[in-house]
């Protein structure tokens, strides 16, 4: 691919001055990682073309650490293990990564970083993981079943594993925040502030995260009509709503948050970034809530068809975009003088492959491009102690969706003939309509790169492929608080049966 050598020359270029420092020894003091859902190789070039006309231009395509990962859970593993007829479980103290991942029927690299192989699309298309489990792999350092949320394979009574948010506020006094487009109460959010046997157990999940865990920034969907703390919620229908009349009249009624909602014709970028400057100079948490109410996450992006033009849309003002929530969260996390982690998830992605709508998964996977960058410019801000010396930036998806192909390379602002799922003139084509088993790629930058290189090969060797715990190890290794090797449950041992 000619363009790629190209592409990574502009993009380290728009990187500028972060080039310098981005390689440090130092450990991370603030770890912001960001997670697009659903995402793979060919959305990041579709949107990149669509934007710029390149290949790979977004932003985190010029980062200096560049990898892939293996996603699969543990009810992928036991699926293929018995397909392949080893008739044993998986062992998390014997580990058979390539009952997981193939790279001989998948590919060291994803399409079309490296080639197709034959048969990869079956292959790819027939298991793969679910969101909970992804999140709770880099969350905890552990493999679990579909579904679970921070909690042990097999739902054992006393299975909640600590995460990593919970490691670092607990040994390391920091703040601990989420940020997402979809409910906050969904998988990949709740992955890090709590812990449940079943990802939709909303309410739950959702007062454990506001009367316990009791982050220092929540904000997300989930958002009901006409709710608000100025107004008695009302009886939340609990098949309806991820958030419960109990867990959110706590946080209404709890003086350590300031809370702000969507409402009706106020600018939901505006209002959470006023309520994240009364939070930081009040000394108090933030939780926004905002969505669609209909559906609970907050309305897509909408590009436009307009070669040569790239033009990208706010659905609606009352919710902020990604970036702007991204902003709110970091003036908040950064008033913390121990430092701060942060998980920020555009969860829309997902859904626009779930439903092969290439129009949207360009506008989600471009607010997740526009969120990076704002997270970037941050970190790059002269004289608040904040830098690429102590901060470590990673951008990473939780796993592949839709088995999608850009058939024809389109040019910038080009959108290829689109009607529902279907698209006429083949310029894009879906294999799938579900989480598939694919590589994704993980971008990185700042303290505590060379860590991945630790991982590269360890459980495939000679493809330089992490699996997504790794990511677990990563950044502990650089907030200095390495898990002892000697005490590391997954071992593998090998192909196995093949």
């Amino acid at each position: 691919m000619q363009k790629r050598v190209l592409t990574l020359a502009i993009g380290a270029l728009l990187i500028g001055s972060l080039a310098q420092g981005a390689m440090a020894k130092g450990q991370a003091e603030h770890i912001i990682l960001f997670i697009g859902d659903g995402m793979n190789i060919e959305h990041e070039i579709a949107t990149s073309r669509y934007l710029y006309g390149l290949d790979l231009g977004l932003v985190f395509h010029g980062f200096p650490y560049q990898g892939n990962v293996a996603t699969w859970d543990v009810t992928t593993y036991n699926k293929w293990a018995a397909d392949l007829g080893a008739g044993d479980a998986y062992d998390p103290a014997a580990v058979m990564p390539y009952y997981g991942y193939d790279p001989a029927r998948g590919g060291s690299e994803p399409y079309p970083l490296g080639p197709e192989l034959p048969g990869a699309e079956d292959y790819h298309t027939k298991y793969a993981t679910d969101s909970a489990s992804a999140a709770t792999a880099w969350a905890t350092g552990y493999k679990t079943d579909s579904g679970n949320i921070a909690w042990l394979p097999g739902d054992p009574n006393g299975g909640a594993l600590e995460t990593i948010a919970e490691t670092l506020r607990n040994e390391l006094g920091q703040a601990i925040g989420v940020v997402s487009t979809v409910p906050f109460t969904h998988a990949t959010p709740a992955a890090h502030v709590s812990h449940n046997v079943y990802r939709n157990n909303y309410h739950q999940i959702a007062e454990e995260i506001l009367t316990e865990v009791k982050p220092e920034v929540v904000i997300g969907g989930g958002w009901a009509e006409g709710l608000s703390c100025d107004d008695a919620p009302g009886d939340l229908d609990p098949d309806a709503y991820y958030i419960s009349n109990a867990a959110f009249n706590a946080v209404c009624d709890d003086d350590s948050y300031v809370v702000v909602t969507r409402s009706s014709g106020v600018d939901g970028g505006l209002a959470v970034l006023g309520a994240a400057q009364d939070a930081a100079a009040e000394g108090k948490k933030l939780f926004g809530l905002f969505g669609d109410p209909d559906g609970g996450n907050f309305e897509s992006l909408e590009p436009h068809d307009l070669p040569a033009t790239p033009d990208v849309k706010q659905a609606t003002k009352e919710n902020p975009t990604l970036a702007e929530a991204t902003l709110a969260a970091l003036k908040v996390l950064s008033q913390d003088e121990d430092g701060f982690f942060v998980m920020i998830e555009q969860g829309d992605i997902d859904w626009a492959n779930h439903a092969n709508d290439f129009q949207r998964m360009v506008g989600t996977t471009k607010d997740l491009e526009d969120a990076v960058k704002a997270a970037v410019d941050f970190v790059n801000q002269p004289g608040d102690g904040i830098d690429w010396d102590n901060t470590l930036l990673i951008v990473t998806a939780d796993h592949s969706n839709s088995y999608m192909r850009n058939e024809v390379a389109l040019e910038a602002g080009d959108l290829p003939a689109q009607d529902g799922s279907s698209y006429p003139d083949g310029e894009v084509s879906y294999g799938s309509t579900n989480h598939t088993n694919e590589l994704v790629r993980l971008y990185a930058m700042g303290a505590g790169v060379k860590y991945f290189h630790r991982y590269e090969n360890r459980w495939y060797p000679g493809t330089g492929i992490i699996d997504n715990t790794h990511i677990y190890h990563v950044m502990r290794d650089t907030a200095g608080i390495p898990v002892n090797p000697f005490l590391e449950l997954a071992k593998p041992r090998g192909r196995g049966k093949r």
